[in-house]
């Protein structure tokens, strides 16, 4: 292990054990059994052509370049992290960080729903966030739908010729915005309202999360810039590897 690959393991150490205080007791994604099975396995299903496709991105990455995997294992203990931070809100589930605007900008949406999917598994297992029968829900709503948004923005703004900070940060908060956007519809279908069925449903749920997860979404956008300029400035030639930094931007 090379000392710079040292140095991104230990920060990320130390951005975990900072974190690591914070109580998080109680708190979780949509909860197990608050689906219908229905809608489980549907969700499951859903999510499965993306879980395929994310598997064969990472083997055909890590073996054309080892080093990503030094990587992988960054951008998921990052979507850990975050994603374990949770606010609770007064639904069946809460606000929190989701953390996987890093991982597709560095390795694209697909990638981004197996780290999604283990994180999930791990929360769902050991800190009972989650669960394991709305597994296919919160894989979709935090790994799937919002990576890819995530993606298309950061691309976009690249087009656009936006500054590429600038284009990192709009990515990773309006990614974790479209998160609950999701989530908020996943919740609305299962429990449409009595008067104006899952439209009405839908906004009470998103009215119910803004207030918490506004300013969530600006500070994931904030911590994704401060991760990618770290990258920069001690993992360049990773970043270069990876096609995220083109050789003449390494600092």
């Amino acid at each position: 292990m090379s000392f710079k690959e040292k140095k991104i393991i230990s920060m990320v150490g130390i951005f975990a054990l900072f974190f690591g205080i914070y109580p998080v007791a109680n708190a979780m994604h949509i909860m197990e059994g608050y689906l219908p099975a229905t809608y489980c396995v549907i969700w499951g299903v859903i999510c499965l052509p993306f879980l395929v496709a994310g598997y064969l991105s990472i083997k055909k990455k890590v073996e054309v370049n080892r080093s990503a995997i030094t990587m992988y294992a960054m951008a998921g203990a990052f979507i850990f992290i975050l994603s374990s931070l949770k606010i609770p809100s007064v639904t069946g589930s809460c606000s929190h960080m989701t953390g996987t605007g890093l991982g597709a900008i560095l390795f694209g949406p697909t990638a981004v729903s197996i780290l999604g999917l283990i994180v999930l598994i791990f929360q769902a297992i050991l800190l009972a966030h989650g669960g394991l029968t709305t597994l296919g829900a919160n894989t979709f709503s935090m790994a799937i739908a919002g990576p890819f948004v995530t993606y298309g923005i950061y691309i976009l703004c690249k087009r656009l010729n936006v500054n590429k900070h600038v284009g990192v940060f709009l990515a990773a908060a309006l990614g974790d915005l479209f998160t609950y956007m999701v989530t908020s519809f996943q919740l609305a279908i299962a429990y449409p309202s009595e008067a104006g069925g899952v439209m009405a449903s839908g906004l009470k749920f998103l009215a119910v999360f803004a207030p918490t997860q506004l300013p969530l979404a600006v500070i994931e956008g904030i911590l994704t810039v401060v991760i990618m300029i770290t990258l920069e400035s001690y993992a360049s030639n990773e970043l270069i590897g990876l096609g995220v930094l083109e050789r003449g931007e390494a600092s």
